[in-house]
């Protein structure tokens, strides 16, 4: 299934948050993000082969955790959307398709 990962890692952000937020069911905001981690990773790896999709995988994991310290200094919605917009970004430059 072909879909941009630039936009799954900043809906699988911003979404599980939302999901959680919303239900207070925090493991079904966090099935959201893995899902769409997933289906990113698979879609970065044949754009941009596995070492950058690997990366990019590693950062939007860590973006989750890096928003939840950041949400003490900056407020929750602040801090996913700026952990969201940093990968997005990153996904943008590192997870173009390869030269060939």
């Amino acid at each position: 299934m072909k879909l941009n990962p630039t936009l799954l890692s900043a809906a699988g952000l911003i979404g599980g948050y939302k999901v959680t937020s919303a239900t207070k069911i925090r493991p079904l905001g966090g099935a959201t993000l893995a899902l769409a981690g997933v289906l990113a990773h698979k879609n970065w790896k044949r754009r941009a082969g596995a070492p950058r999709a690997s990366f990019l995988t590693a950062l939007y994991f860590g973006a989750f955790g890096a928003a939840h310290p950041l949400a003490k200094k900056i407020g929750a919605w602040p801090a996913v959307y700026t952990v969201a917009g940093v990968t997005a970004f990153a996904s943008l430059i590192f997870g173009r398709a390869k030269r060939k």
